[in-house]
């Protein structure tokens, strides 16, 4: 199976009605319908000055039904960065199969870094003994922290990446979050090129 039909794949799934009721207030987000000056701003997850593409957003029908969560696509060995200053709380590097099959997700790799204000950011399918930091490290924005591979339940090699905040009673909610990116403030879209400002 070529990868560019898994990528049409998951751009045609992409679009699929969840019934998450963030979603709507995701989409006015997205199109500046609704104007949000107050959420913390985060850096895109890659070195500054290169690009890549968002295959899949917000609620995508393919694995994000029910997920503000975001895939990059990214060779394997590429290196992630801290999107968000922060202690590292979980760190998880020792899986080594990747595969379109449900089986596969125990082993994505990922690690979790939580923020000043309880919010936590995740980063999945991370290279096999890819992590640059282990926990209880401080993470600075833009830091290296790991290295991009195709681990767990994946078609191809990508970053996946979510935040949550801890809402009471042992319940966590997802996060739509922005970004600065080469144009601006952005809430990302699928299948469109990010260029990082990061500094």
């Amino acid at each position: 199976m070529s990868k560019f039909f898994l990528l049409f794949c998951l751009v045609a799934t992409g679009c699929a009605v969840s019934k998450n009721p963030l979603r709507k207030e995701v989409k006015l987000l997205q199109k500046g319908v609704i104007k949000d000056d107050t959420s913390y701003v985060y850096a895109l997850p890659y070195a500054n000055k290169t690009s890549h593409r968002l295959i899949q957003g917000y609620f995508g029908h393919f694995s994000h039904k029910e997920r503000a969560a975001l895939d990059f696509k990214m060779k394997r060995g590429t290196k992630v960065l801290a999107a968000r200053d922060g202690i590292v709380v979980r760190v998880k590097q020792d899986g080594d199969k990747g595969g379109m099959n449900k089986k596969y997700r125990p082993y994505g790799n990922n690690i979790v870094i939580q923020h000043a204000d309880g919010s936590r950011a995740g980063y999945w399918h991370l290279q096999f003994n890819g992590s640059l930091v282990k926990v209880g490290d401080s993470a600075k924005k833009g830091q290296s922290i790991a290295l991009s591979g195709k681990t767990g339940y994946t078609a191809l090699p990508h970053l996946h990446f979510l935040v949550w905040t801890f809402i009471g009673r042992g319940e966590w909610q997802q996060v739509a979050t922005r970004f600065q990116t080469s144009k601006g403030i952005k809430y990302l879209r699928a299948m469109r090129k990010y260029r990082s400002t990061n500094q």
